[in-house]
């Protein structure tokens, strides 16, 4: 079992929720022009967005951000239709100066974290700071990005 299974049943916060259906998730894709990680289908296809658990609420960087010295916050995930959702990626990016050929996972600006297709069908996870002008690449897959999801308790407070 991977680490990526360990994690989806006890990712969401709440527990599962209302579910995002495999043909909306597809839906979704086709309306952002990307093919979504499967991975990010399978996390929404037991809850469709919302908080995170604690045990994933953080992930570490290489470098500082404005946010802290050694992470940033992922305190939840977006998800498809309702108030903020990954649809509303486009308008967002307009909105906050933000790169072309990215969906936003999380955040609510200055600060994203975001699927950056720029260089690849296949999206890397990257971080932005709209206020700074600054971008870090947290992992290089959404799945790598998942796994690497820890406790945001298990960093000293700054």
């Amino acid at each position: 079992m991977t680490r990526f299974d360990q994690l989806k049943p006890a990712f969401w916060a709440d527990g599962p929720g209302e579910p995002l259906d495999a043909r909306t998730f597809a839906h979704a894709g086709r309306e952002l022009g990307v093919r979504l990680p499967i991975e990010l289908g399978e996390l929404l296809g037991l809850r469709n967005g919302g908080a995170v658990a604690a045990h994933c609420d953080a992930f570490p960087t290489s470098a500082p951000t404005s946010w802290s010295e050694t992470h940033v916050p992922f305190g939840e995930l977006l998800g498809v239709g309702g108030q903020l959702s990954i649809l509303d990626s486009p308008s967002l990016r307009d909105e906050w100066d933000l790169p072309p050929r990215l969906v936003l996972l999380a955040g609510d600006g200055p600060t994203w974290i975001a699927l950056d297709y720029r260089r690849s069908a296949q999206p890397s996870v990257t971080w932005f700071d709209v206020d700074l002008g600054t971008e870090l690449a947290l992992a290089p897959t959404f799945r790598a990005f998942a796994e690497g999801l820890v406790p945001s308790a298990s960093f000293p407070e700054e």
